[in-house]
């Protein structure tokens, strides 16, 4: 790790000069927080037998918000002074008005930590990364002579945090990021198909550059390109269809976790609102939020407001018991926060959203739920997709999916979209299996213009009765 620490305390302000200027722009405000950040990240790409780019950005500053009932005055700057606090409380104040509010009460403390500190963009020098990367483009081209081109890239960051609360509590968090990510594009008879892999997570470079990690993505990504590349145009029309464990839990992200956000369903615009307690998914089906699990992509130690991450169930067995709350959501509607108040930077105001969202596995067996899909699709990858959020309906594209006849497994399908809506696809599960995974860390979530890594994941599932968009006649 690198000796230069983010000290803003002891290099550019007072502590104590900021805690007066942040109790002076809360003072009759029911909640705030200066919160205050240092940023490095690191992108490699080597793309087609060469270094296409190479990047390096550093960033700091700081937020300060204060909050009044439904309203947030937010203020921010890249310039971490106490002149330029002065200037952010002033801007913060004016949600506060006359005051009258109550503070609420602090985050709990926690000396948990879910992963290390350490810096991943120093794991290895720059020409050692470059020259890991042109291994990993003559490697996977040397599995097959279909390949013609290959991108490899590699990602580091290090977030480093500071959040101080208008009662003088103090909360830090050191958050690394890695990731190696390999596409590959093979061509066969004029036809070009393309397949990716990759991953990561909270720890460093180190583990994902060593053969044992990238040999294996390089092959993957190599077999989900052959596989598209003798697809046939999938089918459109009403089907059964049968989603693998793992990746296709973004699914089950977008089509019902945004959903369950503690703002969507506080002002009534979410497909949820209103049914807390009530069934509205199947039979065996739990769903949970979890920011607590050692090194994974979405996981915090705390969140953006200070809040000890949690393990939040969301759906049980059907019903749904819980949302995810940030705390001003969580004052107005009178219950706890979950740790979830989440920003992507100090430029941003936190707002409730998810962490590592997935479903609890079942019992089936993941063959025979195959075996018992008559006539329907196998979706093993998927893409990008929409949704809206005020009626659930969604929109997926899939990168690996197979057409299943009388529980066989046959030919491969481009072209395959699934079409449908949260609430009435988590009432149409007949059969969840016991293989729940979590994706390889590769995800990313966008609300309200920001940005934030998360998690999924979940079993093998059978949905009944999905549409299918496809390109066969």
């Amino acid at each position: 790790m690198a000796e230069d620490r983010f000290a803003p305390f002891e290099t550019q302000l007072d502590e104590g000069a900021a805690l007066g200027i942040l109790r002076a722009a809360t003072a009759g405000a029911e909640d705030g927080e200066l919160f205050l950040e240092r940023r490095r990240s690191e992108a490699l790409v080597f793309d087609d037998g060469r270094v296409k780019t190479a990047s390096y950005d550093a960033s700091e500053g700081f937020g300060l918000r204060a909050v009044r009932g439904e309203v947030a005055g937010y203020a921010h700057s890249t310039e971490i002074s106490e002149s330029a606090l002065k200037r952010a409380a002033e801007t913060a104040r004016l949600a506060v008005g006359d005051g009258g509010g109550v503070m609420a009460p602090p985050p709990p403390g926690t000396n948990r930590h879910l992963y290390g500190d350490a810096d991943p963009m120093a794991d290895a020098p720059f020409a050692a990364k470059i020259d890991i990367l042109r291994e990993i483009d003559a490697f996977t081209r040397g599995l097959d002579p279909r390949v013609v081109q290959v991108s490899a890239s590699m990602a580091a960051s290090l977030q480093e945090v500071f959040i101080l609360r208008p009662e003088g509590g103090l909360v830090s968090d050191i958050r690394p990021m890695a990731r190696i990510n390999i596409s590959v594009i093979v061509e066969e008879n004029g036809r070009r198909e393309s397949g990716g892999h990759g991953g990561g997570g909270r720890f460093g470079l180190a583990g994902l550059m060593e053969p044992g990690h990238w040999q294996p993505v390089a092959r993957e990504a190599l077999r989900i390109a052959l596989v598209n590349l003798s697809a046939e145009p999938c089918p459109a029309g009403q089907f059964d269809v049968v989603l693998g464990p793992g990746w296709p839990g973004v699914l089950l992200h977008e089509a019902v976790g945004h959903g369950l956000e503690g703002d969507f369903n506080r002002k009534k615009t979410s497909a949820f609102a209103g049914l807390m307690g009530q069934q509205v998914a199947a039979k065996g089906v739990t769903v949970l939020d979890d920011g607590t699990i050692p090194d994974r992509r979405g996981s915090i130690t705390v969140d953006d407001e200070g809040t000890p991450s949690g393990k939040n169930v969301l759906i049980e067995d059907g019903v749904l018991v819980g949302y995810m709350q940030d705390r001003q959501n969580a004052r107005l509607m009178g219950v706890a926060p979950t740790g979830n108040g989440r920003r992507e930077s100090f430029a941003h105001a936190p707002m409730p959203r998810m962490t590592n969202t997935y479903m609890l596995g079942g019992t089936a067996d993941p063959a025979a739920i195959l075996a018992d899909l008559k006539d329907g699709i196998y979706a093993v990858g998927f893409g990008g997709g929409q949704v809206d959020i005020t009626n659930g309906k969604f929109v997926f594209n899939c990168t690996e999916a197979y057409r299943v006849k009388n529980g066989v497994v046959g030919a491969a399908l481009r072209g395959a979209t699934l079409i449908g809506d949260g609430p009435t696809a988590m009432r149409a599960i007949r059969a969840i299996g016991n293989d729940m995974a979590l994706d390889p860390g590769i995800g990313n979530c966008g609300k309200a213009g920001q940005w934030v890594p998360v998690g999924v994941g979940q079993p093998t599932l059978m949905i009944g009765g999905l549409t299918v968009g496809g390109s066969a006649a």
